[in-house]
């Protein structure tokens, strides 16, 4: 097996276990429960060949037949036909001892480490740019571009939306829900808008559901970013970024989510005609009315 290097990418440029598994599962539409037992999977991509039906389930919480359900779903005589295919993809290795520094570190230094890791499988994800290049050009050509965001995600589209504006001519920030949240979809898709770009984190308002359905019914394509591609807004969108959320403090961590979207935002300047004559316009009017200290 070679090595990889932080990025999930081993020196032959191919990339790493959880994308593997994530390319294995795509493209199946599965059940809530096999969602969860595919969720764990990949985020417990090194071990998922070694493990026994039964410590699967018990890793995602469900039944020993919910496991043999999903093998089936995938197209698999069973788990034991599942978990070949598992070690012939290299999915897995050994995971490697721990050290003595890993044992004494505190939670707050375990939760660092754990955002590391989904950072980690991020770039492993971005090794295929077609995903992000085909969301940057459906978002670049949406006039305007509703970005929805509820909730715990209202921070990443805010934030998103904020920096879209510099490049993007008709940015619409839709983070509050209620009854006008209908209508704001609506009038964006009569305005000419032909795609939505959603963060979507847990916990997954009700709301928001409902809110990828009118979006859908108005025609538009929908465009998520969410912590993982089996997440229950999938079956609403065109095409899903998966990005992890960190879970070891109180509050979930979003870092990755974060980057993701900065990510596709990078991609999208390129897509977007005048997009440098437009933030050279913005710097030099925040030159001359002083905006920054610096």
């Amino acid at each position: 097996m070679t090595a990889t290097d932080e990025s999930g990418t081993d020196e032959s440029g191919t990339v790493g276990p959880s994308a593997r598994l994530l390319q294995l599962f795509e493209g199946h539409r599965l059940t809530p429960t096999q969602r969860r037992i595919a969720h764990s999977l990949v985020r417990h991509a090194t071990e998922a060949p070694f493990l026994s039906s039964v410590e699967v389930a018990e890793l995602a919480g469900v039944s020993q037949p919910s496991v043999t359900r999903f093998a089936v779903a995938l197209g698999y005589d069973g788990y034991p036909a599942l978990r070949k295919q598992l070690r012939e993809l290299g999915a897995g290795e050994p995971a490697a001892p721990e050290t003595p520094d890993d044992a004494v570190r505190n939670e707050h230094q375990q939760a660092v480490l754990a955002e590391i890791a989904h950072l980690r499988l991020l770039a492993d994800l971005l090794a295929d740019p077609e995903p992000i290049l085909r969301a940057a050009r459906l978002l670049a050509a949406s006039r305007p571009l509703p970005v929805l965001g509820l909730r715990a995600a209202s921070a990443q589209a805010r934030g998103f939306a904020y920096f879209a504006a510099k490049v993007h001519p008709d940015i619409r920030l839709l983070d509050e829900g209620g009854s006008m949240l209908a209508d704001r979809l609506e009038q964006a898709a009569a305005a000419g808008a032909s795609a939505l770009l959603c963060f979507a984190l847990p916990r997954y308002p009700r709301e928001l559901m409902e809110a990828l359905t009118v979006a859908r019914e108005c025609g538009l394509t929908v465009l998520t970013v969410a912590d993982s591609a089996f997440a229950p807004v999938a079956k609403l969108s065109d095409l899903l970024l998966p990005a992890a959320v960190g879970t070891g403090l109180v509050f979930d961590t979003a870092c990755a989510p974060m980057m993701l979207g900065r990510v596709l935002l990078q991609t999208m300047c390129d897509e977007l005609p005048g997009a440098e004559a437009r933030l050279e316009s913005i710097e030099q009017s925040a030159t001359a009315r002083g905006l920054f200290l610096e």
